[in-house]
């Protein structure tokens, strides 16, 4: 079997990729002198919560992941947050790569929710990794990369926030059911909105202005 070790020397966001990416980088070494001549490797990422403090207004933030502060003794578990799968060329020895992963911003997901709870500060990820080594000195030897093979990185905050402000530049991002699209589609048109943030915003004034109405009845 070809030992394979794993670190992470680094996490930047991808300037160029179409949508939000970051790139891990991944220095890989094998026993010295021996022959990998391909890697199929698939990397599982996950966030650990438990490994940073959070200021009270991250805490409130994260109430809905994870329960009020009190019980976060038992329910601050790791969240998952990306699996990819990646093909290291051949190398002897050692040799160094990136791997992209892809990156969202929907706020059902929660590993997007937990990173937007962040003020400052670094994410401590858990990098596992498992796939495949075809090595040898004369033709190829199939062996699986072991199940407890890992690496850790923090993610600072600043490059988690400055990749998603490059695609989506002060906006938000929010997942509806497709009849409610369809509702907002009407009322929007009926109104006459030019945007989907005037679409928003005159729905905010009228729900303020009955809440407004129903405090007078009350009177």
């Amino acid at each position: 079997m070809t030992e394979l070790s794993f670190a992470c020397t680094g996490v930047r966001a991808d300037r160029h990729a179409a949508g939000p990416t970051l790139l891990f980088r991944l220095r890989i070494t094998a026993p010295e002198s021996t022959r990998v001549h391909a890697l199929a490797l698939r990397c599982r990422i996950r966030i650990e919560p438990a490994r940073r403090g959070y200021a009270d207004a991250e805490a409130g933030r994260l109430t809905a992941l994870f329960g009020e502060r009190s019980r976060w003794g038992t329910s601050l578990h790791p969240v998952q947050f990306a699996e990819v799968a990646v093909l290291v060329p051949g190398f002897t020895g050692e040799t160094e790569t990136e791997v992209p992963v892809p990156c969202t911003y929907d706020l059902d997901i929660a590993a997007a929710r937990y990173f937007r709870a962040l003020a400052d500060g670094d994410v401590p990820l858990l990098l596992l990794f498992s796939g495949t080594a075809f090595s040898g000195p004369a033709g190829f030897q199939v062996t699986p990369v072991p199940w407890d093979r890992e690496a850790s990185v923090r993610l600072p905050v600043r490059v988690w926030r400055e990749m998603i402000e490059q695609h989506f530049p002060g906006c938000g991002w929010l997942k509806l059911p497709g009849e409610l699209m369809d509702g907002l589609l009407d009322f929007r048109e009926r109104r006459g909105l030019p945007s989907w943030e005037a679409t928003v915003r005159a729905l905010l004034d009228a729900a303020a202005a009955d809440g407004r109405e129903f405090a007078e009845d009350l009177r």
